[in-house]
């Protein structure tokens, strides 16, 4: 079907550019190998529309393009530099002419290279796709790595004596079967077994989140989560490193506990009265360490969930860069382990979607923690959760970083963050208004927040959206 001129306008009003639509000005001339990169980087990600001779900052105007004057050719061109085929279209926009290049999807379990280099957009500019990235779309089509037999040949009775069945059937409060048929009906059913001929085997995911002793499983015992204490600030002394032997459900509850025994303790005064409480509350251990173990890259060897425990604070880290960039985990979800999250979910383990974030970043205000820091690296994705800290001993970072996600969850909440909460986020008075100003200001200027225009220019009754809102 042929692109009209009523399309390109709908186009114009997207809110913003992403993965599928580009546009740029192009008025003279465009260049043929970054119109290439383009096309594939646009290709990599499910394909898409580019459009020169429309400017690409909001309100979008057509200003018509004069770039390759013939389109025959330029398909020709580009076939040959990236090795499938772009149509290019013509329109006669009131405004202009307008060049559409319709960019196809990459295979199944390809990704397009262009002189060696894969390609893909983040924000304005285009980079290298991750080793992560590359991985993950190559192994598209093939067999899940959970879902392949741990263990083979085995009788019944040997099934029941590897996998902590009890705990299975009351996480997902079901009444545990009189007879052990019917327990081997209910595993075969969740499909964490499976029974040929009268012989079972236990699938990675079955093994993971039930065994009874990990090391009976060697292909996924190394996955087990691990938790290291420090005795200051820094690595440079361990006082206690401890790798769990349980199923991710067996044990999930334990390890919860056993991470919060090792927290160093906080003296508060409250109504006059002096109590202890732990450096970070429970609800954040258990949301991270969940996410952690779901979210985590299974076929990475070499490396497992880390809790690692300081004076200060506490780092969560799990192999795998993750599917959705940091900063949106507030209100963003993709999970690479469908499976094991929707089983987590069902025994009560893990929240629906990204719910669970949300607690996190909600028991931050509310226990006056600096904001969780999300982090990504090579192979690996980080949370960082501080002590607690008052307004005036977090730095210019912590600040900028706790109005974002204040202004992120208010969104999600379907509210608008103001200056008022955000000072009673910090626990602010009144008289700190202009303070809390130069903070929201700061963030603005990170781009991680802007104002929302639909209460005008007053500066009183000013509220602000996430960038990507």
């Amino acid at each position: 079907m042929a692109t009209t001129p009523a399309q390109i306008d709908t186009w114009r009003q997207a809110p913003t550019e992403h993965q599928r639509l580009e546009f740029k000005e192009a008025k003279k001339h465009f260049d043929t190998h970054r119109l290439a990169e383009y096309c594939v980087a646009l290709a990599n990600e499910g394909g898409g529309v580019l459009l020169l001779g429309v400017a690409d900052s909001p309100p979008r105007p057509v200003v018509g393009s004069q770039a390759f004057p013939n389109t025959v050719h330029t398909a020709q061109k580009l076939f040959e530099a990236v090795g499938f085929r772009v149509d290019i279209e013509e329109v006669d926009h009131p405004s202009g002419r307008v060049l559409v290049f319709h960019i196809p999807s990459r295979p199944r379990g390809t990704a397009y290279h262009l002189e060696g280099r894969y390609l893909m957009r983040s924000g304005a500019s285009l980079v290298p796709m991750s080793e992560d990235q590359l991985r993950r779309i190559f192994a598209e089509g093939q067999p899940d790595w959970l879902e392949e037999p741990s263990r083979s040949n085995l009788d019944g009775q040997h099934v029941i004596e590897l996998l902590d069945t009890q705990t299975l059937f009351e996480l997902l409060k079901l009444p545990y079967p009189s007879e052990r048929a019917g327990v081997l009906d209910r595993l075969v059913r969740e499909h964490l077994i499976d029974e040929s001929a009268g012989s079972y085997s236990i699938r990675r995911l079955g093994a993971l989140l039930l065994a009874r002793r990990l090391e009976d499983f060697p292909d996924v015992a190394h996955k087990a989560a691990r938790v290291v204490v420090y005795t200051g600030t820094s690595k440079l002394e361990t006082r206690l490193d401890q790798t769990g032997g349980l199923g991710y459900a067996v044990g999930f509850q334990g390890l919860v506990r056993f991470v919060m025994s090792q927290l160093p303790q906080n003296e508060v005064i409250e109504d006059a009265l002096r109590k202890e409480e732990k450096l970070v509350p429970d609800v954040v251990i258990r949301e991270i360490v969940a996410n952690a173990l779901i979210h985590q890259d299974f076929t990475l060897t070499g490396a497992s969930v880390m809790v690692e425990i300081y004076s200060n604070r506490v780092e969560i880290s799990n192999c795998g860069e993750p599917l959705v960039p940091v900063e949106r985990f507030i209100d963003g979800y993709q999970s690479r382990n469908e499976r094991l999250a929707d089983l987590m979910r069902r025994m009560g383990i893990c929240e629906q979607k990204s719910s669970g974030i949300d607690r996190v970043v909600q028991a931050a205000e509310i226990y006056q923690l600096p904001a969780p820091d999300f982090r990504t690296g090579i192979r690996r994705t980080s949370v960082i959760i501080f002590g607690p800290q008052h307004f005036e001993q977090m730095d210019r970072n912590d600040r900028i970083r706790s109005c974002y996600q204040h202004c992120a969850l208010k969104w999600v909440m379907s509210e608008r963050m103001t200056n008022q909460s955000l000072r009673e986020r910090f626990h602010l008075s009144e008289s700190k208004a202009s303070v809390i100003s130069q903070v929201i200001a700061s963030t603005i200027e990170a781009g991680l927040i802007k104002a929302d225009e639909s209460v005008g220019g007053s500066r009183k009754y000013a509220r602000y959206l996430p960038f990507w809102a």
